[in-house]
């Protein structure tokens, strides 16, 4: 199967990357780092030399870039899973917040989706998969359904990312395509910065993968909306 996965390069991406790739599938992956993406190429190809992996920097904040990501990915072929994991966590108070960190958390982590899944999904539609079916996995947050100190413009941008999944979810259901929304708790990535997770306090981006990775493998007459994972200990 054809992969896309957004901000492929670290975190979550990379390890749903990396878990594809040991599945024997094909990825087509994009982070705004031009150095840790060709990195993350380097090692999955060292890795997995049987698949196919293509990569290529583009910024999914701005429209055009991210219209030209999704038609760089169909010009290799029609996507089977598309996993719109771009993001990025700016703290702030909605009171208080620098100006225009709304706009700028809104653009990477609502349009990047947005405008990445209106460009592939044409094609998508038109050729109906085999097997598990076409799939579009939105990497939301626990952010997406509880408001939280110093989440601001964050915790809106994770709202607005889960009601286009959702609304995505009953738009692709007469054409055979799944849409399912991934709300994580804490875990293990750039965003928690150098965190000492030596008492395993919160989750591993391994975790996500393998969600994501077992969600795509579930019959064609079945579809997780969505799926809420967070620390055995609960939220931070």
């Amino acid at each position: 199967m054809n992969i896309i996965i957004t901000g492929a390069s670290k975190g979550i991406g990379k390890a749903i990357a990396e878990i594809f790739a040991a599945s024997g599938h094909d990825l087509f992956l994009c982070s705004r780092g031009e150095v840790t993406l060709y990195k993350t190429v380097e090692e999955l190809m060292t890795r997995f030399p049987a698949i196919t992996v293509k990569a290529k920097p583009f910024d999914l904040s701005k429209k055009e870039e991210a219209i030209a990501f999704g038609n760089w990915c169909l010009s290799f072929g029609i996507p089977d899973i598309v996993v719109n994991n771009a993001g990025l966590f700016e703290p702030g108070s909605v009171h208080n917040e620098p100006d225009g960190l709304l706009e700028s958390q809104v653009a990477t982590n609502l349009y990047s989706a947005y405008h990445v899944t209106r460009t592939v999904l044409p094609a998508m539609i038109k050729s109906p998969s085999t097997g598990s079916g076409r799939h579009i996995f939105n990497i939301c947050s626990i952010a997406s359904l509880h408001a939280y100190a110093n989440g601001g413009a964050y915790s809106i941008s994770k709202f607005a990312l889960y009601g286009f999944s959702k609304n995505l979810r009953e738009e692709m259901k007469p054409h055979g395509i799944k849409v399912t929304s991934i709300l994580p708790g804490a875990v293990l990535s750039d965003s928690w910065g150098d965190y000492d997770n030596s008492t395993k306090r919160i989750m591993e981006a391994s975790d996500i993968a393998k969600i994501v990775l077992a969600t795509s493998q579930l019959s064609i007459q079945a579809c997780v909306e969505e799926i809420v994972i967070r620390p055995q200990l609960g939220d931070l």
